[in-house]
This record gives structure tokens, sequence and C-alpha cells, in this order.
């Protein structure tokens, strides 16, 4: 866990050595490449480099330092180095002394402490992560509302929001727009990383822990010079979980939630000459687990009259895990940059170029037992060997001890249909009647950006900029009869294959990029400044669906529906968006600023994968045909642009010659069409989109207070509170009135830092962090009453009961709150360092993630990380 502060915090370098604290200034860098580059990127690095050099160029878009020497911590909040202070703008900012006595270097530990910031991640697999800020949040399989920029290089890819990003030197999270500042998809906020570079002596550090569950991780680094212009650093990471859940069908084998990881960052920086440097980084990272850390829990409150927990409160969920698929979870990252800066007498010039290519895949056991896809009345061969295996596996597991209320029956048929002896199984049965599935994404981009800044010498400054950006990226998710033999790696596996596939999507998506932007400052007097920035962005995207045009051997349909009429067309659409800002900032001391700032946020439209409008249309939406339902719910193929218009006016300072620091900000957002990741489970398989919900407004405030009541003691405390509500909705006319989903009714953040010498060589180190998070929707459907499958279903069923009896209830799905407490000790000598650790140390037990599907009748619900104590040693030189 990590202390933020949003003023002064004297000493911020000392966790560090001091050429590495002190060098934050040295110039670019430039390996060879070789073969390694494709040749499309190597031609965009030859430009830009050549045409930086040709005018001889450069601006810096990173820190210059993290302290300037009076314990002013300093920020790139607007892309020029200043004074916390100074910003006009709520900003957090985590120091290198503080990721050194939290032990963090991901964004999950780091944003677990900044107010009003929320962050799921990993419930699905590694790569899927979403982070929430005052209520805008990023949607699962849109693009992120958070800009990330590590070294200046803005990445594109949301996999690697919660990826480690090198040897972390200190992380800034801006808070509302900041696409005219740090560009794309920056409607929330950025986080903005700093990692350290090269100095003129040969430096490094190594950090090793280990605790419970066979819970370990390690880091490294080394840095220094190669000759006088050229300098490089060197790090590694690697981590290991065994997991905080087992498999009770696999013999409590620990393949729920385990993890092995590691990766590699390269840097080299040269000084080309006086004015000019280049810096050179490339990354490697590869990760291996498992994947869908999920139970599914029902709310459905007339089958409760049978069994209480047909109509279960998520926060009383006690997991279990019984699937007969071993869940698997692949993912393999790697990137080049390269970034020129030339120092002008009149400005800076900067260019950077990246590529980035991220593949990531997952197996897992599937979700339609329940509603009997694999049972089928096809005459063929594939449909009748998967029939057999379902109704084999399921004879042999009568009785298994499934969680309440799910039970397996002499035969796979629905209870409702068979009430003597049919089944509930609940999603990842033991058996082999809910299929498998896999779900895949590999995405490469190719981004560009140059930027010209005057100097920072007069009462105007102003910047401009132009950049590029390709996305090409394939998507597949894949549902497979599972005949015992496991799950193939192929996306489509024909009728009479170990796998036979039963359900496809795979679509290809291209994106190009073209934005220009500039901004301009104005100080008229010293006490006052006025802030313009503007930036225009064009997104131009493409949809092909990739699909071959055949039948599912299950049920004899086609394997995707959207290709019933024939095969689906490409389609393609532009977005077009201006997002302006504009600051004020009135500075009424040295030590207080009174600051007001409003922006415009911009998230392109994109396309779900072609044929998810026929699924729910032919599922839930045609209450005509016996079985089925008329739900109301509009999802397109094609889901709309989000516009958000956000406004904030605070107040920060300092007290008692810097010993206390506060700020005080409120805000009010208006969003249209915020994207928002529906989930629908049913005969059909699963379905992943993209909607829009037409309006939402945010409103909150956030404190943040941190105080030095003696040397080498510190205490801090943070809080947001933000309200919300629905004002339209097209996709569900009935849940205007309801909260943002995602959004946490308030954060609270305490806690404390104590460092005190032992003896002339020793010191004593002592960290308590304290966060809660308050109660949380996760869907636009909140205290409601919605149909489901069931209640199509019941009326043509055995029980011939009323289709009510089948609605679902969604009042038990808001996730309640809790509170976390991080413990952290430790000795330091000179050069190194051992602590104790304990992360969560009361075990609280929380949810990660809640995902009702409102037709399906239930919730998808994931758990959050539990206790783990332990032991670390560090050493640096």
């Amino acid at each position: 866990m990590t202390q933020i502060y949003s003023q002064t915090q004297a000493n911020c370098m000392r966790a560090l050595p001091a050429s590495a604290g002190a060098d934050l200034v040295t110039g670019g860098a430039l390996p060879a490449a070789g073969g390694l580059l494709p040749s499309r990127l190597a031609r965009l690095l030859l430009g830009v480099s050549g045409l930086i050099l040709a005018a001889t160029p450069a601006m810096a878009q990173q820190a210059v330092a993290a302290d300037d020497g009076a314990g002013e911590i300093l920020v790139t909040a607007r892309r020029n180095s200043e004074r916390l202070i100074d910003v006009p703008a709520s900003v957090s900012v985590v120091t290198a002394e503080t990721l050194a006595a939290t032990g963090t270097f991901r964004s999950q530990e780091i944003l677990q402490l900044t107010p009003g910031v929320t962050i799921v991640s990993g419930s699905a697999e590694a790569g899927d992560t979403q982070i929430n800020i005052r209520g805008l949040n990023g949607a699962r399989d849109a693009e992120s509302s958070v800009a990330l920029v590590v070294d200046g290089i803005l990445k594109t890819n949301t996999a690697q929001l919660n990826q480690v990003q090198g040897t972390l030197r200190q992380v800034e999270v801006l808070k509302g727009p900041q696409g005219a500042i740090y560009g794309r998809n920056a409607a929330a906020g950025a986080i903005v990383m700093t990692t350290i570079k090269p100095g003129d002596v040969l430096e490094g550090a190594f950090r090793a822990n280990y605790g419970e569950l066979a819970t370990g991780q390690a880091f490294g680094y080394v840095a220094g010079p190669l000759s006088d212009a050229v300098g490089f650093v060197l790090s590694a990471n690697y981590q290991t979980t065994d997991g905080f859940w087992r498999n009770e069908f696999l013999g409590n084998a620990k393949v729920v939630d385990d993890q092995e990881n590691y990766g590699l960052d390269g840097r080299i920086v040269a000084k080309l000459s006086d004015a000019t440097t280049l810096d050179f980084k490339s990354r490697y990272a590869k990760l291996s687990g498992a994947s869908i850390n999920f139970n599914a829990s029902f709310h459905l409150p007339n089958f409760a009259a049978v069994n209480p927990a047909f109509y279960e409160n998520v926060n009383a969920r006690e997991f279990r895990y019984y699937s007969n698929i071993r869940p698997t979870n692949e993912q393999e990252t790697f990137e080049l940059s390269a970034r020129v800066e030339h120092d002008f007498s009149s400005g800076k010039l900067s260019a950077w170029a990246l590529y980035s290519d991220v593949d990531q895949s997952l197996t897992a056991d599937g979700t339609s037992a329940d509603f009997a896809r694999y049972i089928s009345n096809v005459a063929n061969p594939t449909s009748q060997a998967v029939n057999k295996q379902c109704f084999t596996t399921t004879a042999q597991l009568r009785g298994f001890p499934l969680a309440q209320p799910t039970f397996i029956g002499q035969i796979p048929v629905p209870f409702i249909f068979a009430p003597a002896n049919g089944s509930t199984f609940g999603a990842y049965s033991p058996t082999t009647c809910d299929g498998t599935q896999l779900q895949t994404r590999s995405q490469k981009d190719v981004s560009a950006e140059i930027r010209y800044a005057s100097a920072l010498d007069g009462p105007i400054n102003w910047s401009v900029g132009l950049y590029y950006l390709n996305i090409d990226r394939e998507t597949g998710i894949s549902l497979g009869a599972d005949l015992g033999r496991g799950v193939s790696r192929d996306l489509y596996n024909a009728p009479g294959s170990s796998n036979p596939t039963s359900q496809l999507f795979n679509d290809r998506f291209r994106t190009d990029v073209y934005a220009a932007f500039g901004s301009l400052d104005w100080k008229p007097v010293e006490q006052f400044t006025v802030g313009f920035a503007l930036r225009y962005d064009i997104e131009r995207r493409r949809a092909e669906n990739l699909v071959p045009f055949a039948l599912d051997p299950i049920t004899g349909g086609q394997i995707n529906p959207g290709q019933v009429g024939g095969p689906i067309p490409p389609a393609a659409n532009t977005f077009k968006q201006l997002q302006p800002k504009i600051t004020l900032s009135y500075k009424v001391n040295d030590d207080t600023n009174l600051f007001a700032n409003w922006g415009v946020g911009f998230k392109a439209g994109g396309f779900n994968n072609q044929g998810s409008s026929a699924i729910v249309n032919n599922n839930f939406n045609n209450g005509r045909v016996p079985g089925t339902i008329n739900a109301g719910v509009t999802i397109n193929d094609q889901y709309r642009l989000e516009h958000s218009s956000a406004f904030e006016a605070g107040i920060k300072g300092n007290l008692f010659d810097g010993r206390i620091s506060y700020d005080l900000a409120g805000y009010y957002t208006q969003v249209r069409d915020m994207q928002f990741f529906e989930f629908f489970v049913g005969g059909f398989g699963l379905l992943r989109v993209v909607s829009n919900i037409d309006k939402v407004d945010l409103w909150g405030a956030e404190l943040n207070l941190n105080a030095k009541i003696v040397d080498g003691w510190t205490v801090f405390a943070s809080g947001n509170i933000t309200d919300s509500e629905i004002k339209a909705n097209r996709s569900r006319p009935d849940t205007l009135g309801n909260k943002s989903p995602y959004t946490a009714d308030y954060t609270l953040n305490v806690g404390t830092q104590v460092s005190v010498p032992v003896s002339d060589a020793l010191k004593a180190n002592f960290r308590a962090d304290y966060r809660l998070t308050g109660p949380t929707w996760f869907h636009s459907v909140q205290d409601q009453e919605k149909p489901t499958l069931f209640s199509g279903l019941l009326p043509i069923s055995a029980l011939q009961l009323p289709a009510v009896v089948g609605n679902a209830r969604y009042d038990v799905t808001r996730r309640d709150a809790f509170g976390v407490v991080n413990l952290r000790a430790s000795i330091e000598g000179k050069n190194w360092q051992v602590s104790v650790f304990a992360n969560n140390l009361l075990d609280k037990l929380w949810l990660n993630e809640v995902i009702p599907a409102i037709e399906f009748g239930g919730s998808f619900i994931s758990p959050g990380q539990r206790r783990i104590i332990g032991g670390e040693v560090s050493f640096k030189f």
C-alpha cells in the first residue's frame, strides 16, 4: 500500500542511491535494435529521429526531479517540471521514498490508496484491468479511460495498465480530463510514471520477499555509464503465487488464481550533443497462470421458497471451485521505444515512437449447463458424442457436493423440466455439460508523437504537437463441446474433433488515430495564471469478421448468430472530437493556491464482436417465441463515442512552515454515452459486449492532509465522496436514477510512517495503511426486479409456473464497504534493509468484482486478495 503525498514531503529521494536521485536530467539513449525492429517501426523511428536531428531538436516530457532540494515535490502534471502546490489541479504523488516504504511497484497497489480511485484487476485474466476515477470507469473490452504515460511515452494497450513498467522513481495520478495535455483516452485522468535513468556511477539494487501461499517477488536493477555520453539501465522482476483458492474436484489443486510472471527492461540513454539526447527502451514480459476467478450467484427471490440460497447476497458468498477444466492464462508483451530531445535556446523539441505487441489468451470451463446447450436433438455423430459425454459425467458425479443451491441430479436436464431427477449446475461445474471456452486477444500498436514547447522564461508559454497511432487488434471468443479431452488453442475446431466449436466470435479491428494539440499559458501578474489547451482527435475504426461460414454441430444453427442472413460484411466508422481544457490559478501567497479547471474528455466509439446484437435480440427481446422473454435491452454491434465535461475547483497549501500540507477540491462531471460492459449468459453460451449509458452526472469532493508531527514521524489521511445519477439510458430505460456502475460511494485512506535512528548505523522504520472503500454497484440495474430466461422457461416447463416466478431481484448485488489494513516494519542499514509485512492483516473477506448477468438471474463474482504475511530483504550499491 502506498502513502499518497498531496503536497510537500522532505527527503523524498532517501530511498534511492544519491546518484539515482540526482540524475533525472541525464540524456537519452540509443542501442541498436538490429532485426528485432519491424520494418514499419524502423522506418517510423528513423523518420522521427531524422526529423529531429535535422532540426537539432527535442523537448523533455518527464520529471526533471522529484525533489527541488528544499523538500518541495516536483511533478510534471502539465508536461513541465513544477512544484506540486503550483499545479492547478488535483494530483496525487507517490515518491521514491513511499514506493520503497510500501514495497509496491504496480498500479494495483499504488492506486489502492489514491483517493477517489478504485481498480478491478485480474478477475478474468491478467490483462483485464478497469480503473475508476471519480465515477468514470474504463469498461472491459473498450478503451481505457485513463492514460498511462511512462517516461513521457503514452502506452495504448489496456493490458499494460497493471504491468511492471521498470524501476519506478515517481508516480503521479492526475484526475479529470487530461486529453489536451497527455493524449488519447485520458477522459478520467492520467497515470504518469517516471523510471530511473542512468547516472555517472555504477549503482543498483535488489529486493526479494516471500510470504504465505508460496507468494514471492524478486526485483533488481543495475544502472551506470557505458561511456562519457552513454548510460544504461537493466532491470528484471519475477513474481509467483500459489493463490488463495483451491479446486475441490481436481484434488484441491492450486489452479484457481495461481500465477507466475517475469519481465526484463532495458534502457540506453545517449547524449548526442550538449543539446540533444536519445532515450531507447525495450521491454519483454511473460505471464502464465489461471483465469476466470469467478463463482456464480443466483438472485431469484421466488425460488428461495425452495432453497434460500437461490436469493443470495453477493457479500455473503462462500467461494468454492470445482470445475473439471484447469483454467489457464497466457500473456506475452514486447515493446520498443525511442525518444529524442533537443534543447533550443527558445524552446524544446521532442519526438518519440513506440512499438507494442501484446498477446493474451485464456481457457476455462463454460457456463451453459443449466440451459442444456450441450443436450441436442440434432442427429449427427458430434452431437450424439457430446450428449453421451454429458449424461455419463452427470451420472458419475451425482451427489457431488456443489455450493448451494446447485446440485447434480441423475440427468443433466434442468430441474424445471425434470423435477424428480434433473440438475441445477450453476456455472463451471465438474461435469462436461458446461462446455469449454477460449478467449484470445492479440494487439500490435505503432505510435509516434512530436511536440515543440517554448522556453519557460516569460509570461507566455506555449506548445504544439502532432500524434499518430495505428492499432491492429484481433479478438476471439470460442465455445466448444467438452469431450473430456481438454481445450483446444484453436478458435475453430471442426465437427468430429476433440473440442468441436459450438459458437465463435472472431473479429479484426483496425484503428488509425490522428491528433493535433497545443497549449498556451499566460501569467499577466505573478500571482495569477491562465492556461488553455486544445486537442483534436480523428479516429478511423474498421471491423472485419473472421468467423468461417459454418454450422454449430450441437444445435444445428449458425456458428455465429449474426451469419443467419449470410456472411457478416465489414464495418467502419470515424469518430472526431475537440478536447479543450482551461485552467485558472491564483496564488494567495507562496504557500496557498486557489485553482479551477474545466475540460472535455473523449473516448472513441467502436465495434463489439459482430453478431452480438443478433444474439441479444434472438434470446432476450423476442417474447413472441415460447421460452423467451421481452427483456427490452438494446445492444448494438457498434457502440457510441463517450464524451464528458468536467469542472473542478479547489485550494491547496502548506501550514506551519510546511509541516502540514493540504488540498481540498470539489468536482462535477457530465458524461454522455458512457461506455459500459455487459455480460450475457444463456443457452446460446456467453457474450461480452460494450453498451452505452446515455447520460450520467457525477459530483463529489476530495480532501488530502499530511502532517509531519516531528522529524521522522508523518501521519496522513485522504478522503473522497462521489455521488452520481443515471439521467438517461436507452439500453435499459428503467435504470434512470441509479448510480454510475463501478463507482464507490466514498474512499478513505489513513496511515502513518515512522523512521527513527537506533544507532549511528541503523534505523527502524514502521508503516501502517488503512483503506476503506465504500459501497459499490457494478451494473446500471440496481434495486430492481427483472425478467430472466427462467421467466420464459417456467410456463412451458414441467412445473408450469407463472413467468413472474422466474424474475430476479438485484438489490443484493451491491458490494458492501470494506477496509483493509497493511503493516510493514523494517531495520535499515546503510546499504541494506530487512522487513516484515502483512498485507490485509485482518484477512478481510471482500469482493474484487461483481458482474451481474441480468437476464441470467444472477451474478459472476470474484473475491479480493486475502492475507499475506511475509518477509523481505533488500540491498543497494
